[in-house]
C-alpha cells in the first residue's frame, strides 16, 4: 500500500513538473514577444524623433526664405 502511495506521489509530482516546464517555457516566449514590442516601440520612437527633427530642419529653411523674400522686397520696394 505505501508502495502504491509513493507511486501516487511520484506521479502527482511529475506531473507538476510537467505543468511547471510548460510555464516557464510559455514565459520565456512572452518575455521573448515582449522584448521585441519594447524593440519596436523603441524604433517607431527613434523614427518619430528623426521625422520631428526632419520638420524642424526644413521650418528652418523656410523660415530663411521668407527672411531672404523680405529682404529683396524691401530693396526692391515691393513689400506687400
Amino acid at each position: 500500500m505505501s508502495d502504491n502511495v509513493d507511486n501516487l506521489d511520484l506521479e502527482h509530482l511529475r506531473a507538476l513538473r510537467g505543468g511547471q516546464d510548460r510555464i516557464e517555457s510559455e514565459l520565456r516566449e512572452v518575455a521573448a514577444r515582449l522584448t521585441s514590442l519594447e524593440a519596436s516601440t523603441a524604433a517607431g520612437r527613434r523614427d518619430s524623433s528623426h521625422n520631428y527633427e526632419e520638420i524642424i530642419r526644413q521650418q528652418s529653411s523656410i523660415d530663411q526664405i521668407k527672411a531672404r523674400i523680405d529682404r529683396i522686397e524691401r530693396r526692391l520696394e515691393i513689400a506687400g
